[in-house]
């Protein structure tokens, strides 16, 4: 994970006080007086590490500053519904080996509305795909998805409801994505209005709407999960969990697989194999294995060519292959069983 040292952290700042007398002391560390070095996080300027001097403490700390906007239908900052997230998860018993949720440590609402972490170090997720496409390393990658399918079974399993799931929320969303694509990459109405039709066909699938609810990561992106020795899974950036279809989660990650390989080998079938074993082993935790592979098979392609729309809207992303990616997504939206 990509960070940057900033500087050391004054010692009459007042997040100086409350990492040493409030946090530190969770952590096993009292008295401790050489002040902070701080690392600011690549993918987010408002993400930093902070590291005691003496190196017994790091943790991670992310602040809501003053004049930023909450995102639409939140009503609270969004690190204070990740603190409440990640405390939620502990009491269901989900940070036991070979799981690691991060341990929520503090939330200060008087200091830029900072939420106080633990720290991982593991490997994240993007870098061993990368290496699977890059060194070969393809083994390494199907046992560290085995695992994440572990993790996210467990987690779903876990929490679900007795109410059914309502399509109308991720029908909404891919509206929203389709907008945006329209209004900030220049994507031409009638390729949008083309989106919209295939978008339809799924609201009258009753499949859509059958499962039951159940608590989803939200932002299951490689970035958002880490690994360490064995099947060891860390998973962290919790804000946007939330109730859905447990295959938001799933499509959410392979659509993120597909993107990766379809970059990094300009072949779209090259993930195939990792997408399926993948959806099998997570599939392996139900009581009849194959039914659950064909009901959560029904529906990725909604959910795995939205997230190409999504992925697709970045201001990163060249025409070229912006061109490439809406192509695969509308293949996917058109492919209802």
């Amino acid at each position: 994970m990509h960070i940057r040292y900033v500087g050391h952290l004054p010692p009459d700042d007042p997040l100086d006080g409350y990492l040493r007398f409030d946090i530190a002391p969770q952590l096993g560390v009292r008295g401790t007086s050489a002040g902070f070095r701080v690392f600011q996080f690549a993918f987010s300027r408002d993400v930093y590490l902070y590291e005691e001097v003496g190196c017994s403490i790091r943790v991670v700390g992310k602040f809501f500053p003053p004049g930023r906007r909450l995102s639409r239908g939140s009503v609270r900052p969004p690190t204070e519904t990740e603190f409440h997230n990640l405390t939620y998860l502990h009491r269901l018993g989900l940070n036991h080996w070979p799981f690691r949720v991060a341990r929520p440590l503090g939330y200060n609402p008087w200091l830029h509305h900072v939420l106080i972490s633990e720290y991982f170090n593991g490997q994240p997720l993007d870098e061993v795909i990368d290496q699977a496409i890059r060194e070969n390393r393809r083994d390494r990658l199907f046992r560290k998805l085995s695992a994440l399918a572990d993790f996210l079974a467990a987690l779903h399993n876990r929490t679900a409801g007795e109410w059914t799931v309502d399509f109308r929320d991720p029908y909404a969303y891919a509206g929203r994505l389709i907008e945006s694509l329209v209004e900030k990459r220049g994507m031409g109405r009638s390729e949008a209005d083309e989106i919209y039709r295939l978008r339809e066909g799924w609201r009258g699938r009753s499949f859509m709407w059958e499962d039951c609810r159940v608590i989803v990561h939200g932002d299951a992106t490689p970035s958002n999960f880490e690994f360490g020795p064995g099947r060891e899974v860390m998973v962290f950036d919790l804000e946007r969990m939330t109730w859905a279809d447990r295959v938001f989660d799933l499509g959410r990650l392979i659509g993120e697989l597909k993107h990766f390989f379809l970059r990094g080998t300009g072949d779209p079938w090259a993930s195939e194999p990792f997408i399926g074993h993948f959806l099998w082993e997570y599939c392996g935790h139900f009581p009849d294995r194959q039914a659950a592979f064909r009901s959560v098979t029904r529906r990725i392609p909604f959910y795995l060519g939205i997230t190409l729309l999504r992925i697709a809207r970045n201001s990163w992303v060249d025409w070229g292959y912006r061109r490439r990616l809406l192509q695969v997504a509308k293949e996917n939206l058109g492919a209802i069983t």
